[in-house]
């Protein structure tokens, strides 16, 4: 057992983050939802072989999708199977929350953007996050406070 999950049954271990989200976005609302996966994925995402910086989602027919999430197949998937990294996944919320989501992305400057993916109790979570849009003042607005929270603990760490 790593560090990370010793001692406690249900830690959460981190697979990826979608830093891009936080830099274009300014992040309202997060909820947990349940990713439908098939077993070449879910052992593709044990080794950390995700990329999910340009994935959306979009809700069809009353269920949530995510589309543009990579997940790069191992070396050691059968042969007789072709395996489809940029395949549409569902998304698993409840009715309530889903009918919630869809009515906050059809109000104006609102999108719903995966912020992070995770293991919780041993299946694989999205973080999904109702965002707004970011202004480019907004953005270099960010940048300049990341740089001024680095030299605070640089000169903090010297001092």
């Amino acid at each position: 057992m790593n560090a990370k999950t010793k001692g406690t049954g249900n830690a959460q271990k981190t697979i990826a983050l979608n830093k891009r989200a936080r830099y274009e976005y300014h992040i309202d609302e997060r909820f947990e939802a349940g990713l439908s996966l098939e077993g070449w994925e879910v052992k593709s995402l044990r080794e950390g072989r995700v990329q999910f910086a340009d994935s959306y989602i979009l809700f069809k027919d009353n269920q949530a999708w995510l589309f543009g999430c990579r997940i790069d197949p191992l070396p050691t998937v059968s042969t007789h199977f072709t395996p489809d990294p940029l395949r549409t996944r569902r998304l698993l919320l409840h009715r309530r929350e889903i009918d919630r989501l869809g009515g906050l992305v059809e109000r104006k400057g609102k999108t719903v953007v995966p912020t992070a993916m995770y293991w919780s109790k041993g299946r694989a979570k999205v973080e999904v996050g109702v965002a707004t849009g970011k202004q480019m003042h907004d953005k270099r607005k960010t940048e300049r406070d990341r740089d001024w929270a680095r030299q605070k603990s640089r000169i903090l760490k010297h001092a």
